[in-house]
């Protein structure tokens, strides 16, 4: 395997020694681009107690390119697909060189304190929120015990 670039080096020794609250990443021991990460519902939120784990992977171009990130649990969430894939400005349009895999993480920490209907990715959930914000909190904690919940 090609060596990896300083950058990617320095970011997985700061995600390790310098942790995220209720965030880990773990670079997998034979594709040092690929992170098993795991992410708490944040407190005060339809995820909290909840334990979501995503995928994470860094690109050849990477920091040119952003990185590519999904849920692989499953979450009742308007900017979050069936496929666990995520609308987020910092993953797409948004992307800059200067961002790192914690701005990231944080980023897709703060999308589930904070959902946003009206730029989904999963329109049904959305609809669902906006016609009926309280029902779809409900749902929300209601996968979020289902598919979340801590082992």
């Amino acid at each position: 395997m090609a060596s990896l670039p300083k950058r990617i080096i320095k970011e997985t020794e700061r995600l390790a020694s310098d942790p995220v609250p209720g965030i880990s990443a773990e670079p997998h021991e034979d594709n040092l681009r690929y992170f098993a990460v795991t992410i708490e519902g944040p407190e005060e939120s339809p995820y909290e107690n909840g334990v979501f784990e995503l995928e994470l992977y860094l690109p050849d171009d990477y920091p040119m390119e952003a990185p590519k990130v999904r849920f692989l649990t499953r979450i009742y969430h308007p900017n979050i697909d069936r496929l666990g894939r995520i609308c987020l400005d910092v993953l797409k349009n948004n992307w800059s060189p200067a961002l790192q895999i914690r701005t990231v993480l944080l980023s897709i920490q703060a999308l589930l304190a904070s959902p946003n209907p009206n730029d989904p990715l999963a329109n049904d959930v959305a609809e669902e929120w906006i016609k009926n914000e309280e029902l779809a909190i409900s749902k929300a904690k209601e996968w979020t015990k289902l598919y979340a919940g801590k082992r």
